[in-house]
């Protein structure tokens, strides 16, 4: 779901008196910031555990989960893309798991088996961070849509993520082929191509490289474009008029979690009120009803996001990442 590798490895420990912890091992593509804050909840809520995480971006944590297959290490996923947790499901890798509450978990959350493969905590969708101190020093209108993107006046000006290593850079592909069908889409991104200035591994990099004022426009997600923003760059955010993509971000029990009770309870408080009350700070949209939306967000994000039709993201995947490799990695 997505940044810079970067890794979170070893033990978060509480301090008190020593006794027996139960390990439990988790990778994740969730930010790192956002880990930080969440893990203090868990420290609190699930003292007995002894955490022991590895935070990829979502292509990297996808790759070394389905590496390990034989050898699995890891035993629950946290936070990873419903695409590449249905690639994980078809591949044998999880074991079907309904969390306690899992009934108040809307529908369009859940991986649609009983008991369910997955289970997804909230919603991020694309959005274009747009500088506008470049764009005054460059002369540049604010783009308001995805076919915006491949005006000539943006040639070298946007930056957005490799859909093959960012959860972020595959939806939005995914997104542009469903809602144009192929092969109008790939003619749409050869010509977004011709503007593009770099594609980063990172999901969030792009909105950061626009915030710095390195490009005009990063293609990105609406959490980072939001930070970006509340950080004080000149940035605005841009929710493309032709519908954003959008993904879930969602968890599920490893075939090696299966007889680990930790890892159960883990993915228990994964879904509480608690938890739901920690992600609805970052998103606009949690699997749980009843959650405030963050300021700057839209209020119903069924008016903004283009429907996103996960079993087939997760069927093509492998064959429109080795077109788009094809294509763009030169």
């Amino acid at each position: 779901m997505r940044r810079l590798t970067l890794v979170l490895l070893g033990a978060m420990l509480l301090t008190g008196p020593a006794f027996a912890k139960d390990t439990v091992v988790i990778y994740t593509a969730l930010e790192p910031e956002q880990i930080t804050d969440y893990m203090k909840a868990v420290n609190k809520s699930l003292p007995n555990l002894d955490v022991k995480m590895l935070r990829l971006s979502t292509g990297d944590i996808s790759a070394r989960f389905m590496a390990e297959k034989d050898n699995m290490q890891a035993d629950l996923v946290w936070g990873v893309a419903a695409t590449n947790m249905l690639v994980f499901k078809n591949a044998g890798l999880l074991e079907p798991y309904a969390p306690k509450g899992l009934d108040r978990v809307q529908p369009l959350f859940r991986d649609k088996a009983n008991p369910p493969g997955w289970v997804g905590i909230d919603i991020y969708m694309s959005a274009f961070c747009f500088n506008t101190d470049v764009a005054k020093k460059k002369n540049l209108p604010k783009p308001e849509s995805w076919a915006d993107l491949t005006k000539p006046v943006y040639k070298g000006e946007v930056v957005m993520p490799n859909p093959a290593s960012s959860g972020t850079g595959y939806l939005s592909v995914a997104s542009i082929l469903q809602r144009m069908k192929e092969p109008e889409g790939w003619t749409y991104l050869d010509a977004l191509d011709k503007n593009m200035a770099e594609y980063t591994k990172s999901g969030s990099k792009p909105c950061k490289d626009a915030a710095a004022g390195e490009r005009a426009i990063g293609v990105s997600f609406e959490y980072v474009a939001m930070k970006m923003k509340k950080d004080g760059a000149p940035v605005e955010m841009v929710l493309p008029k032709e519908g954003s993509g959008y993904e879930i971000e969602a968890n599920a029990l490893t075939r090696k979690g299966k007889s680990n009770p930790a890892a159960k309870q883990f993915l228990d408080w994964a879904i509480t009120d608690e938890a739901m009350a920690l992600y609805s700070k970052y998103f606009a949209a949690v699997s749980v009803a009843g959650f405030p939306v963050p300021e700057g967000l839209p209020k119903d994000i069924s008016k903004v996001v283009y429907p996103n039709d996960f079993d087939w993201s997760a069927k093509n995947r492998d064959r429109i990442l080795a077109e788009w490799q094809k294509r763009y990695q030169k």
